[in-house]
């Protein structure tokens, strides 16, 4: 696996896991009973807590990349050769 490769990789696998950690541990404000007021979404969260779900997401997918990596890397799974124009 080259550089380029690995870096799509990391960066595929970091979006996927931050999509499924944003909504653990979310509190909207219609479930903790607060009036959002005008204009604001009931389902708003009351506090996201955006950095450490990207401290979460960065360490939950540096786990499995390294995981991807080693599978590759020691040909568990062996992955075909694309054709290289030259």
């Amino acid at each position: 696996m080259g550089l380029v490769t690995g870096i799509a990789i990391y960066l595929t696998i970091w979006w996927t896991v931050l999509f499924a950690v944003l909504p653990l541990g979310v509190v909207s404000h219609a479930e903790a009973g607060l009036d959002k007021g005008d204009g604001g979404d009931p389902a708003a969260p009351v506090d996201p807590k955006l950095k450490r779900k990207f401290f979460t997401t960065t360490w939950v997918a540096t786990l499995v990349f390294a995981i991807v990596w080693a599978i590759i890397h020691f040909g568990l799974i062996q992955l075909p050769s694309l054709p290289s124009h030259r």
